[in-house]
């Protein structure tokens, strides 16, 4: 029998690995909701590091892929792991997709280029998200410089498909040695990226912190890699490496981690750009790009380590499958339903707090019903179809 037709079923989960990419999941969530709040403020918000949960997504892929698919490839051919990977991740990037057009004018008084946006160029941003088809700033309709304005959260899921590709043809290949180099030299990039010390190139945009990547341009594309890169391999050199670190408790060790890591205040001033000059004044801003790297490279894999050498069961690991089922539906369809909080800021800017923490505890509460129905009435079930008439055939 061919390799391309052998299928191969799933492996054992990582039971506190899944729970811990729903905690991450929410993070963003709440990140987001708080990224809203203080849009307009000079104040950092409460979850400052929140746009860390990407990096954290991206060294769980590593891991999982390393571990699902590295003893494989003598009974599988590359377009049989292209495939398995579209219809483990794809049709939510659909539905995403068409929860954004759905919710896309509720954000209307919020987002400069809504109600402005003409009918040919949404077209031409809907098909090209179904195909996670990356679209440069001429193409935004929205007003944030997005490649994917429907739903901006699809940026990762193209940089994802960049890096399932990369290990496919290339680096499952290479040995434990040469992975480590690779491993470290995408470290480096990562510091440039964090502290901006110009050596790839100088893209300095979002210095002193490790967000961006969601624009198709030099600067949006150079923070993508940079964010991808390191936290993807070193997900992979971790598995291949066989190192984890027993410790009882380890879900609620890593969760809570995760949490004082995300939640910790900003380190430093905030960079300020010298028109005049054309000269950016990082202040203290690299103290925070230090620190967010720091969480990278260091911790976040201590995180990774532990929560694949723990053990869990009760009532705990009943959490951890609820939310790893829903954390990719989770992250890939809240950002349309944050427009609702959007609107709602710009229509009630005097809002007492009360009001303010009862929307915010709406959209969180909407934000999981909505990722837990599509997880259940349409991921499950479309990924089961494919499976039985396209990974089996």
């Amino acid at each position: 029998m061919a390799k391309e037709n052998v299928y191969l079923p799933s492996k054992p989960r990582y039971e506190i690995l899944d729970g811990l990419r729903g905690v991450a999941a929410l993070l963003i969530l709440v990140f987001h909701i708080f990224e809203d709040e203080f849009m307009r403020s000079p104040d950092p918000q409460p979850v400052n590091h929140g746009y860390l949960a990407v990096e954290f997504f991206f060294l769980l892929s590593g891991f999982v892929i390393g571990y699902a698919y590295d003893d494989r490839w003598d009974k599988m051919t590359l377009g049989g792991f292209i495939k398995r990977r579209l219809v483990r991740l794809h049709p939510m990037a659909i539905l995403a997709t068409v929860i954004g057009v759905l919710l896309f004018y509720l954000g209307a008084d919020g987002f400069r280029l809504v109600n402005t946006a003409p009918a040919w160029k949404m077209i031409v941003c809907f098909v090209c998200a179904l195909f996670l088809i990356p679209l440069g700033p001429k193409m935004d309709i929205r007003g944030w410089d997005e490649m994917y304005p429907f739903n901006s959260p699809l940026w990762t899921l193209f940089y994802e498909y960049i890096a399932n590709l990369l290990y496919a043809l290339f680096i499952r290949k290479l040995p434990k040695w040469a992975l480590r180099i690779l491993v470290a030299l995408f470290a480096v990039l990562l510091v440039d990226k964090a502290v901006g010390l110009g050596i790839f190139g100088g893209y300095t945009t979002g210095v002193g912190s490790m967000a961006g990547g969601w624009s198709w341009d030099k600067a949006g594309i150079y923070t993508g890699f940079a964010r991808l890169l390191f936290p993807f391999f070193c997900g992979l050199l971790i598995q291949r490496s066989g190192r984890v670190i027993k410790v009882k408790g380890a879900f609620w060790w890593c969760a809570l981690a995760l949490a004082v890591m995300l939640c910790l205040p900003r380190i430093g001033a905030m960079p300020h750009f010298d028109r005049a000059t054309r000269v950016w004044d990082m202040g203290g801003a690299v103290y925070n790009g230090a620190y967010e790297a720091f969480c990278v490279i260091c911790i976040m894999p201590l995180v990774i380590m532990m929560g694949a050498g723990g053990r869990i069961s009760g009532k705990s690991a009943k959490l951890c499958k609820f939310v790893g089922d829903i954390s990719f539906p989770l992250y890939i369809t809240h950002y349309p339903i944050i427009y609702m909080h959007v609107q709602w800021l710009a229509k009630h800017p005097e809002a007492p707090l009360g009001q303010h923490i009862y929307m915010a505890l709406s959209i969180i509460t909407i934000s999981i019903l909505v990722a837990y129905a599509c997880y259940k009435l349409y991921d499950l079930p479309v990924r089961e179809w494919l499976k039985e008439h396209w990974l089996k055939k």
